[in-house]
């Protein structure tokens, strides 16, 4: 089974990356072997004396989130941008998942741009967490599915890791703006899928009716009292064609819950 062993955080000290380490280090929690590293990506060569400040700023921050890890959070400062320069050092250190935080409900804010980039050009699992989200242990999941089948479905072994960590139950959703029967036919594919990564963890598949898809998906986030909102992204798809990621966009934009990206 998957393990989560390695977070990277891209960190520039605002009250978003602060709100996303915050969450980190709850998904974490104190009695698991997690290594944290939030990464502050500079335009220009940082001096020794900027390293200190900046390595004593990120301390300081660490202790005022009072959090007990079994390891602590560690910083690192390099020269990049994103999203290049942190899927890069993804790759290099083998992390298991990324977490950035996002400011939440402004299509101009700079945040919003960077995650909805990051999210879809990642290749590994990216939890996007916007500001005024609670910092807790998922216990209500919710996957959502189109009517698609998931073209490797090996990617749920690492939802089956967070659901297995934090005892939470995995609902999956689908959204349909016709025949709900047609809709099933499609999907029944998936089903065989989802028990055998989720295990005992899944616990339901919802058919909901709405014109707006992404209307829909937040009046079940809001019935189900949803902690975390599950996405695969299908601009990598390989066997169908590949989608813009308008709804992974829309979502990371507009979501209250922290939204976990499959990749």
């Amino acid at each position: 089974m998957k393990t989560i062993n390695k977070i990277l955080i891209p960190f520039d000290f605002t009250e978003a990356a602060i709100n996303a380490l915050d969450y980190a280090l709850e998904f974490a929690g104190y009695d698991k072997p997690i290594a944290i590293t939030a990464v502050y990506l500079s335009s220009k060569p940082v001096s020794e004396y900027e390293l200190q400040e900046t390595q004593t700023s990120f301390r300081n921050i660490v202790a005022d989130l009072n959090k007990k890890p079994m390891i602590s959070p560690a910083l690192r400062v390099t020269e990049g941008a994103l999203p290049s320069a942190l899927l890069e050092l993804q790759t290099e250190s083998e992390a298991d998942l990324i977490i950035m935080g996002t400011m939440g409900d402004t299509s101009l804010d700079q945040h919003v741009t960077n995650t909805s980039n990051l999210v879809l050009e990642a290749e590994c699992p990216v939890i996007s967490v916007p500001m005024g989200s609670e910092s807790k242990r998922p216990e209500e999941i919710a996957l959502v599915l189109g009517k698609e089948e998931i073209e490797d479905a090996s990617v749920l072994d690492f939802l089956l890791a967070v659901a297995r960590s934090f005892n939470a139950k995995v609902h999956v959703l689908t959204i349909y703006a016709e025949s709900v029967y047609a809709e099933k036919v499609e999907v029944a594919s998936n089903e065989d899928s989802l028990e055998y990564y989720l295990e005992n963890f899944y616990v339901e598949h919802s058919f909901e009716k709405n014109q707006d898809v992404e209307q829909g998906i937040y009046n079940y986030l809001e019935d189900k009292n949803i902690d975390l909102l599950v996405i695969i992204p299908r601009n990598h798809a390989r066997k169908t064609e590949p989608s813009d990621g308008r709804l992974t966009k829309l979502l990371t934009l507009h979501s209250r819950v922290p939204i976990l990206s499959l990749d």
